[in-house]
Formats: structure tokens, C-alpha cells, sequence
């Protein structure tokens, strides 16, 4: 049975996502910002989700309409087979988002489809779901524009950036998918050396070991397709055991780690420790200022410290020239990816970014620089030059 779904990125992804869709067997792409619709059968949207590496939620279109009041959007919920999909034991929770849309209140709207949802399984079983905000088994979400309305089912449940083992964090961490989306965008491959130097609780590295250990983004946690009445169990396992299968023995991987701060190192190790990937990583203690590089070339990426991170701008300022003396100095041939809301960044660190992405960490408007760190770049040479 083929349906439309929409999965949700970090925005500046749009084609990576693309491109994981039609791995998992998507057609009928559709970009926008913020993410892709597309059409797929409910195996290709078990595979998304297992698989894709950048999707933020995957959602399946259960109802469209227009609207001119919020009568009209309880009448479309009202009117949705949601006992098609579940049954009235289970709880539900129901979210909206609502763009160029002219009602007043998008809370009395979320209550409305609420009701509607409630009502029609009253009307067809006597009795209704129960709502549960924090874990519901249904998430039910909501799309306005100015005058239509989509609702939603979210296969997913919790985000796919949480891939199921985060025990530790530090303050200002990069979303999993974001990071997943970086390491894409650099051109890293597993065999390539990689570091990142302030590693904080070591999303990038862990991300980087799953995948040089081929282990699927979402193989160690639960999806809320599972809670659905058409859910084919079979076929999930299939799925499930042919990902599993595909994961190699844990070895050394060519990743490496650090951070000044060793409260962020022991989170990095207890997040590694926690998803089984310790001995793929090398991580240790160390300042960015002084550490050498772990081999004669390969791929940085981090992401450094800007805005609250940091005390003040005078902070900043004084870090930022010492950060690029030390790519100069220390890191010829490599080629170096900072992620930045700071569009300072490059002239502060007197150094000319070779290509400058756009792309947002969660509502922060960002920029990814790359740099690449060419032998005599200190002196201003090719690759690098000063500003």
C-alpha cells in the first residue's frame, strides 16, 4: 500500500535527506524547506527510519482539506479513520504547527483535532483514547497554512536524532543528525583519518564510529510505526536483522576526539561506552591550541565555541586568531569544517573559507566553513589565505 509521507530535516539537508529517502525506497520526491514529501510503501518507511541518518521525524498524510474556521479542521479530524491506525486503549498526544495561518489560537486548534480524534472513536466504540504528553503510543501532528490542513500520524516517536544511548551532554550540543549531515557534506569516508578537538559530548564521534562500524542510525531504539494496527512485524525483522547483520566487529576506526574540558571528555566517553562503540574512537584530553595532529592528513570537524558558549566577545576575539594560527601551524593537509553561527569566525581567524554552507542547528542560523590547511598556508599560500 503506497502513502504520503513527509520527513522533517535541519534545514540546509533538503538533498541529503533526498538521497536517503530513495535508498530506502521513496519516489515522487518533493524538496521544501525543512524537509522532503514523498511517496512510499509502509517497508520503504520502516527502511527511512532505520536508515536515514539525517531525518529529523518521518510522517504519514492520513488527511488534507481546506479550512476557513476551526469547526472545519474538527470536521476533517472528525472525519479521519483513526481506528484504521489504532485502537482506543492506546494514548494519544496531538501536536500543530501552523505557518501564515489566520486563526487566533493554535492551542484551542491542537484541542479541537483532540476532540475530533476522541469523538470519533466514541462514536464508533463507545469509548475514547486516553491523552498522555510525555509518552503517547499515536502521535497525531497537525500542519496549517493559510487555509488548508494536513494531519498527520508520525511513525517515528521520539526524534531520529536520538539514536537511543545519549546518557551525558554539555552545554550547546549539535543534534545527530546535524552532525551526520556535516560528516556527509565534508566528504568523509570511513578509512579517512578524522578529528574533532572540541568534541564536547562527542556527537560527531559517535556518529562517525556507527557509521564506520556500519551500524543503521536507529538500530538501537524503538519507533512509533511499531504501535500502529498495520504494522508488519515480519517485515520489520527483516529489516531490523538484515541491519544488524550488516554491523562489523568493533575495532579501531581512524577517529579521533578531544576537548580542553575534561567534564565534556568523561561525557564523551560515557556516551561512547553507552552506544558500544568505545574502541572505534581515540579521545583524551587536550587543548586545540596545543594538540598535534593524528596523522599526515585527513578531516576535521568541529564545532567551536560562539554566542553563550563563551563569556564575552572579548573571549571570542582573543580565541579565534590562536584557533586559526593553530590550523596553520599544525594541520597542514587537512581540510578543517567548523560549523558557526558566528559569521565573524573566518576574519577572525585571518583565514578564507573555501566554500561556506548554509545551514541551521536548531533554530540558530549557521554557517559550515571549510578550510583547507595546505603546507606554507601560514604565509597567506595556496588553499588558505590571509585576511
Amino acid at each position: 500500500m503506497v502513502e504520503t509521507f513527509f520527513a522533517s530535516c535541519p534545514r540546509g539537508l533538503e538533498t541529503l535527506l533526498a538521497d536517503d529517502l530513495l535508498a530506502a525506497g521513496g519516489r515522487d520526491l518533493k524538496q521544501i524547506s525543512g524537509g522532503v514529501h514523498f511517496l512510499a510503501d509502509w517497508r520503504a518507511c520502516y527502511r527511512a527510519n532505520l536508515h536515514s541518518r539525517i531525518a529529523t521525524r518521518i510522517l504519514c498524510r492520513v488527511a488534507h482539506g481546506r479550512y476557513a474556521k476551526e469547526e472545519d479542521i474538527y470536521q476533517l479530524a472528525l472525519e479521519t479513520a483513526w481506528p484504521k491506525w489504532f485502537v482506543p486503549e492506546q494514548t494519544i498526544r496531538v501536536d500543530v504547527n501552523a505557518v501564515k495561518s489566520p486563526l487566533k489560537s493554535i492551542e484551542f486548534v491542537t484541542l479541537r483535532i483532540k476532540d475530533a480524534v476522541c469523538d470519533r472513536f466514541r462514536r464508533d466504540f463507545g469509548r475514547r483514547p486516553s491523552v498522555d504528553t510525555r509518552q503517547p503510543d499515536v502521535r497525531i501532528q497537525g500542519f496549517i497554512s493559510s487555509d488548508e490542513c494536513t494531519l498527520y500520524l508520525d511513525t517515528s516517536g521520539a526524534p531520529l536524532y536520538q539514536r537511543g544511548f545519549r546518557q551525558k551532554s554539555v552545554e550547546a550540543p549539535l543534534r545527530e543528525n546535524l552532525a551526520a549531515g556535516i560528516l556527509r557534506l565534508s566528504g568523509w569516508q570511513p578509512g579517512i583519518p578524522l578529528l574533532d578537538p572540541m568534541c564536547g559530548s562527542g556527537t560527531f564521534l559517535i556518529e562517525a564510529a556507527q557509521i564506520a562500524l556500519g551500524v543503521a542510525a536507529g538500530a538501537r531504539r524503538d519507533f512509533a510505526f511499531q504501535e500502529l494496527r498495520n504494522f508488519d512485524s515480519v517485515a520489520w525483522k527483516t529489516l531490523y536483522d538484515a541491519a544488524r547483520a550488516g554491523e562489523k566487529p568493533l575495532a579501531s576506526a581512524g577517529i579521533f576526539g578531544s576537548d580542553i574540558s575534561p567534564v565534556a571528555v568523561r561525557a564523551a566517553l560515557a556516551n561512547l561506552d553507552r552506544a558500544g562503540l568505545l574502541p572505534a574512537v581515540s579521545l583524551r584530553s587536550g587543548d586545540l591550541l596545543d594538540i598535534e595532529a593524528p596523522a599526515g592528513s585527513g578531516i576535521m570537524v568541529s564545532n567551536p565555541p560562539y554566542g553563550e558558549r563563551v563569556s564575552s566577545d572579548d573571549e571570542l576575539a582573543a580565541f579565534y586568531p590562536l584557533l586559526g594560527q593553530a590550523l596553520k601551524q599544525g594541520f597542514a593537509g587537512w581540510t578543517c569544517y567548523l560549523i558557526s553561527a558566528d559569521t565573524r569566525l573566518p576574519k577572525m581567524m585571518r583565514l578564507t573559507p573555501s566554500k561556506k554552507t548554509p545551514l541551521f542547528n536548531g533554530a540558530l542560523d549557521c554557517r559550515l566553513y571549510e578550510f583547507k590547511m595546505v603546507a606554507g598556508s601560514n604565509r597567506g599560500k595556496a588553499g588558505v589565505k590571509a585576511v
